[in-house]
């Protein structure tokens, strides 16, 4: 009896238990829980001095030729300011003479692209050269220079100047080219000493040979492009004309950025980083002119005023855009004034490798002014 007493009581002990925490429960309101506060998170901004993340490159080897111009300063800066090897590349720059030179040293392999000019570049494709313009170098930035003798007593002259007289130039060039056509706009014939015409035009195998021409007693003026339009001028001589002055070389493209066509299809990563770095230097060479005058002192060792003058004189511009609308307006003067007959110029250029460099840094930096420019430019020019 007292067992089953004593569980009766204790079940009922339970029973009252379980009743009063139901109700404790249903008379307590429930709390809602305060969300903790999530700290913004900062908006990433595109770091322009980081390079662009893009495809692993197919080489990290990368020798570029060029000549003792100031022209080619978008690859001295590119070198001196590390932005080659931000964009992953180990990078040489080799100095050559020519751009035969150039051309035979790209075709052999001692080179991966090279800074050549648009009138070489041009004979060369027609005679059958497997090499690509990808890219540009320099616009305009040329001329003649002549003795001092040529202008006693003239306040003013142009190309009728050389009238009678020995100019020493370079076959095959964006110099000679405009010479012969601005000698025919005048009216004045041209051709080689003794044939009796009004300009007899003298030919050497580089500009350097044609401007050290001038100090011989049989030759009169030499066609220059920068650095020796300074040099000439140091040196007592006068320029003719500066092509950029003529209303019939607006926009002159000059050199080209130039690359066997096999290798630009075969390592397109490789040369998109290469032109990154590329556009990158001409980005800083329109922002920090002092240290760009550094930078192609480095290259080319003349005086700091000669160097700005040739980079910011207002003859040449340092440009890194393939312009093929310009450059296939000056094969028609090629074939025209006879340096080599008429091709196809679509098969020999290469504008993808630019566009993808350039859309890949305006994609870091979308509001950068002179990409966006560089894009505007682009989409009227090449495309």
């Amino acid at each position: 009896m007292k067992k089953n007493l004593s569980a009766k009581l204790i079940a009922l002990i339970l029973v009252i238990a379980v009743a009063f925490s139901v109700a404790a429960c249903k008379s307590k309101p429930v709390a809602t829980p305060t969300p903790t506060p999530t700290p913004d998170l900062p908006v990433e901004t595109p770091d322009e001095s980081t390079p662009t993340p893009a495809a692993p490159l197919e080489q990290k080897t990368f020798k570029l030729g060029h000549l003792n111009s100031t022209a080619h300063l978008l690859g001295f800066v590119a070198e001196q300011e590390g932005f080659f090897a931000e964009e992953g590349l180990e990078a040489e720059l080799l100095l050559f003479s020519s751009a035969g030179e150039l051309v035979a040293a790209l075709e052999a392999g001692q080179l991966d692209a090279a800074f050549i000019g648009s009138v070489p570049t041009i004979t060369f494709q027609s005679q059958e050269h497997a090499i690509s313009i990808f890219g540009g170098a320099m616009s305009n930035g040329h001329g003649y220079v002549g003795k001092p003798e040529l202008f006693e007593g003239l306040d003013s002259w142009d190309i009728t100047i050389l009238k009678g007289k020995n100019v020493a130039s370079v076959k095959n060039s964006v110099q000679d080219l405009e010479l012969l056509q601005l000698l025919t706009a005048a009216g004045l014939t041209y051709g080689a000493e003794g044939e009796g015409k009004d300009v007899n035009v003298i030919y050497f195998d580089s500009q350097k040979d044609a401007f050290n021409a001038l100090a011989n007693e049989g030759i009169d003026a030499a066609s220059a492009y920068s650095p020796y339009t300074s040099i000439a001028k140091n040196l007592g001589y006068e320029v003719i004309y500066y092509c950029n002055e003529e209303s019939l070389f607006e926009n002159q493209p000059c050199c080209r950025q130039v690359a066997l066509t096999e290798a630009l299809e075969a390592k397109p990563n490789t040369y998109a980083a290469f032109e990154r770095a590329i556009i990158r230097a001409y980005k800083f060479s329109q922002e920090d002119k002092t240290k760009t005058i550094a930078d192609v002192k480095a290259y080319i060792d003349i005086e700091l005023t000669d160097i700005e003058f040739e980079v910011y004189g207002g003859h040449a511009l340092s440009f890194p855009d393939p312009d093929k609308k310009a450059t296939s307006e000056l094969k028609a003067g090629v074939v025209d004034f006879g340096y080599t007959t008429d091709y196809n110029i679509e098969a020999h250029y290469n504008t993808s490798v630019y566009d993808t460099a350039l859309a890949q840094l305006l994609a870091q930096s979308p509001n950068d002014a002179i990409y966006k420019e560089l894009r505007a430019h682009f989409e009227a020019n090449d495309k």
